[in-house]
């Protein structure tokens, strides 16, 4: 069967998250810049904040360092909030 990863494999593994979550950043980027609607640019916006949240802790993982994963918890409860702030002011307060 197979083994669990080494070291140096779980590291590339980490890398290659990394990389893959850059690359939606920018593609998020881009989608928020060019976005046809508001609402596509809400979308392109929590997209992008979800992913530097997914950078954040890939780099905690990868420093070995605990006190990332509070800066992401925190993180994590601000975006929630701007997103429903966001959602509330593309329907204009209708319920």
């Amino acid at each position: 069967m197979g083994r669990a990863p080494q070291g140096g494999e779980a590291m590339i593994g980490l890398d290659v998250s990394i990389v893959v979550l850059v690359v939606v950043c920018l593609l998020a980027a881009a989608r928020m810049l060019i976005g046809p609607t508001d609402a596509d640019r809400a979308v392109a916006a929590d997209l992008f904040m979800f992913s530097v949240l997914g950078l954040i802790a890939l780099a905690g993982v990868r420093a070995g360092s605990l006190a990332t994963f509070d800066l992401l918890l925190i993180a994590t409860l601000v975006g929630f909030l701007s997103a429903l702030s966001l959602a509330r002011a593309l329907t204009r307060g209708r319920r």
